[in-house]
């Protein structure tokens, strides 16, 4: 670190707390070591500032440090811009698992859309999913049976979620599922904004013969309130570029492979 990148000794304390949202922000994490070293400050002075940070809902106390806490989803037409090009990578990627003759299960989202339409030359599928988005693309591609699961349409998410769609779900032999996701946590955990949604995905885990998460580099190392049931069973993460070495390692710690979308 150069000289001049680091703010001057002893730091005030709503300078030092811009700095550590500054880099939340582009990091999605920060350690107290690491925040130390750089405002010249005592660990326990980094550990008030977390606290003081986390009471006031802007980010999440990990172990360590802190993350980004995001406690809801913005809307789909909102995450629609952002990372388009990873996005499709992931969906590229993703399309290459799948074979015909498949029934395939695509969670509503903005990257599960990119695997939908990185579906289009692929033919004799039979596709399950909530997303109206999805459904209205691949229900105008040759060779695509398509299944809509019912329930209450979230507007925000431009999908059906409910009981009624858990119950559709399990009517279906699904051979592989690709899954949205909130976050992939600093602990190598990938966790949901809303109740509803954890347990629809943990449902679709041990329901389908593989599952897959697609998750775009954006959400590494935020914080989101609920764990997914079922996430040590998912086959495997599918993002589009390579997390930080310690979040890296965490994932593969609790079993799914990670597979970086070129």
């Amino acid at each position: 670190m150069s000289p001049d990148s680091r703010l001057p000794a002893r730091a005030l304390a709503p300078r030092r707390h811009d700095e550590i949202l500054r880099r939340l922000g582009v990091q999605g994490s920060v350690s107290v070591a690491e925040l130390a070293g750089f405002f010249d400050v005592s660990r326990e002075t980094i550990r008030r500032d977390l606290k003081l940070l986390s009471d006031q809902g802007r980010l999440g106390i990990v172990h360590g440090g802190a993350a980004r806490f995001e406690p809801s989803e913005p809307a789909m037409g909102l995450r629609s811009r952002e990372n388009a090009r990873g996005k499709a990578a992931i969906g590229r990627a993703a399309a290459g698992l799948v074979s015909s003759g498949m029934v395939v299960f695509l969670d509503s989202g903005t990257t599960t859309l990119a695997v939908a339409q990185a579906m289009n030359d692929l033919r004799d599928l039979t596709i399950c999913t909530a997303s109206l988005k999805i459904a209205l693309h691949l229900c105008h591609v040759p060779g695509m049976r398509v299944h809509i699961l019912g329930g209450e349409v979230d507007p925000g998410e431009e999908a059906a979620s409910s009981i009624d769609a858990l119950d559709a779900m399990a009517r279906f032999r699904v051979d592989i599922a690709f899954l949205g996701g909130g976050a992939l946590s600093p602990d190598g955990e990938v966790t949901d904004f809303t109740r509803a949604g954890a347990e629809q995905r943990g449902r679709m885990i041990a329901l389908a013969g593989k599952a897959y998460f697609v998750l775009d580099s954006s959400k590494f190392g935020k914080l989101t309130p609920l764990r997914i049931p079922n996430f040590d069973r998912t086959a495997g993460v599918i993002v589009d570029a390579r997390p930080q070495p310690a979040l890296a390692d965490a994932l593969l710690q609790k079993g799914p492979e990670l597979i970086i979308a070129s």
